[in-house]
C-alpha cells in the first residue's frame, strides 16, 4: 500500500500523497538517538507533522534499536521544513530537559540527505505530567457523532454566563479542533486555547455578545477531512448537515447565517474559510488562524478567484505569526487577501487581518490572538 505524506500546517500537516520508498525530490532523513538512561529493551517513538513522522500520534512511528542504548529511523520527506518529537509511546513519557520540562519541538530545515543525532537523558513518566487549568463556565458533551465517510467523534457545547438563567437566544460559534479549545487536559499538548476565559471575560465586560461555542473533536483523519478533497466536503456536510441541527435543536440559538460563525487555525483555519465560502447561507463569519490557503498542493486561493457571481456577506478574522512554519504560510495568506479584494473585500470592514511576527504555529498563539478575533466579529 502507497502511504501518503502529509505537510504539517498545524497543529499540523496536510495531504501530500507519495510513497515510502525515495521519490523525486523527496530526502533520506535518518533521525538517530541515543537514550543512555534506557534499557535496551525499551521503546522508542519518533512523532512530528508529517503523516511520516505520525501526525504528531506519539506511538505511531518506532525507532530500531541499533546498538547499544541507540535507536535510529531513517524516512524520505518531501517537506523542507518539519517538526518533531520523542516519546515512548505517549505524551506523558516524552523527552524532557534537566528540570524534567518536557523539551521544545525540535526543527529541520532540509536542503539534502541528512543523518540527524540527539541525546536523550530525561524523560517523563505519566505520573510526572500535572496538566493543570480548568474549564471556565459550564461545558455539555456530545459523544461519537457520525455520518458516512467520516470517523465518530465528540462534541463540547460551552454555555455563556446566563444562558440558564433566561429564555435568550445566542449566536453560535463552531470551532474545529474542539478538544484543544477549552481543555488543556483533552488538548493534543497540554495547551488549550483559552476560549473559555477569553470568552467569559469579554461577555462579562459587556465587549461582545454572548455567544455559545461549540468544540467539535477532530480525529485520526484530520488532515484529510480539514483540506479540499472528498473528505473536505464530507466534514463540512456533517457540520453543515449533522452538527448545526442538533445544536439548533438542544439550545437556544439563533440560527440564522448572520448568528453563526466558524473557527479554527492551521488546518482548522482553511476548513473555516471554506464553510463560510462554501456555505454563505449557514455562515456569515470565520476565524482563520494561520491558515494554509496555498501551500505545496493546496490552493484555495483559485477557488475564490475563480468566483464571478455576486459578492457574499461574509466577515473574516485572518492572522498569521511569522516565526518558521508561519512564514511559509505568509505568501498564501497575502494572495488570498489580495483576492477577497479583488472581489470586493474591504479591510476593516469585512475582514481584518492581523500578522504577529514573533509568534509560532501553536495553541498559545492563538489563545493570545483571540480577543481581537471575537472583537471583530462578535462586538457589541
Amino acid at each position: 500500500m502507497r502511504p501518503f505524506l502529509l505537510l504539517l500546517l498545524l497543529t499540523l500537516s496536510f495531504c501530500l500523497k507519495a510513497q515510502g520508498q525515495p521519490q523525486p525530490d523527496s530526502m533520506r532523513v535518518t533521525f538517530r538517538v541515543h537514550a543512555p538512561t534506557l534499557p535496551v529493551t525499551q521503546q522508542v517513538y519518533l512523532s512530528g507533522g508529517t503523516a511520516a513522522l505520525g501526525n504528531w500520534q506519539p506511538n505511531q512511528v518506532k525507532l530500531q534499536l541499533v546498538g547499544e542504548q541507540v535507536w535510529e529511523k531513517t524516512l524520505y520527506l518531501k517537506d523542507p521544513s518539519v517538526a518533531y518529537k520523542f516519546t515512548l509511546g505517549s505524551w506523558d513519557t516524552e523527552a524532557t530537559d534537566t528540570a524534567g520540562k518536557p523539551l521544545p519541538n525540535f526543527h529541520l530545515q532540509l536542503k539534502a540527505d541528512t543523518i540527524v543525532q540527539h541525546e536523550l537523558r530525561n524523560w517523563l513518566k505519566s505520573r510526572d505530567r500535572k496538566i493543570s487549568g480548568v474549564i471556565t463556565g459550564k461545558v455539555i458533551y456530545h459523544h461519537n457523532l457520525s455520518a458516512d465517510g467520516l470517523k465518530p467523534r465528540d462534541l463540547v457545547v460551552w454555555l455563556p454566563p446566563g444562558y440558564e438563567k433566561g429564555n435568550k437566544h445566542y449566536p453560535v460559534l463552531y470551532m474545529h479542533d474542539g478538544q484543544n479549545v477549552f481543555d488543556p487536559a483533552t488538548s493534543s499538548f497540554g495547551v488549550d486555547w483559552r476560549l473559555d476565559e477569553t470568552a467569559d471575560s469579554l461577555i462579562r465586560s459587556n465587549q461582545i455578545e454572548p455567544v455559545i461555542i461549540v468544540g467539535i473533536y477532530n480525529t485520526p483523519d484530520r488532515m484529510e477531512e480539514y483540506v479540499p478533497g472528498a473528505k473536505g466536503s464530507a466534514y463540512m456536510d456533517f457540520v453543515v448537515n449533522t452538527v448545526k441541527p442538533l445544536i439548533d435543536q438542544n439550545y437556544r440559538t439563533k440560527s440564522g447565517s448572520k448568528y453563526t460563525l466558524t473557527g479554527g487555525s492551521s488546518a482548522g483555519g482553511i476548513m473555516a474559510f471554506m464553510l463560510a465560502w462554501e456555505y454563505p447561507k449557514v455562515f456569515s463569519k470565520a476565524i482563520c488562524m494561520s491558515p494554509a490557503f496555498k501551500i505545496m498542493h493546496i490552493d484555495y486561493v483559485k477557488e475564490v478567484q475563480a468566483y464571478s457571481g455576486k459578492k457574499k456577506k461574509l466577515k473574516f478574522y485572518i492572522d498569521n505569526g511569522g516565526i518558521e512554519l508561519e512564514a511559509r504560510l505568509q505568501p498564501g495568506i497575502v494572495e488570498m487577501l489580495q483576492a477577497l479584494q479583488q472581489k470586493g473585500y474591504r479591510e476593516g470592514k469585512d475582514y481584518h487581518w492581523v500578522r504577529d511576527e514573533k509568534a509560532q504555529h501553536n495553541e498559545a498563539a492563538w489563545a493570545k490572538r483571540m480577543p481581537q478575533a471575537l472583537h471583530f466579529l462578535l462586538k457589541k
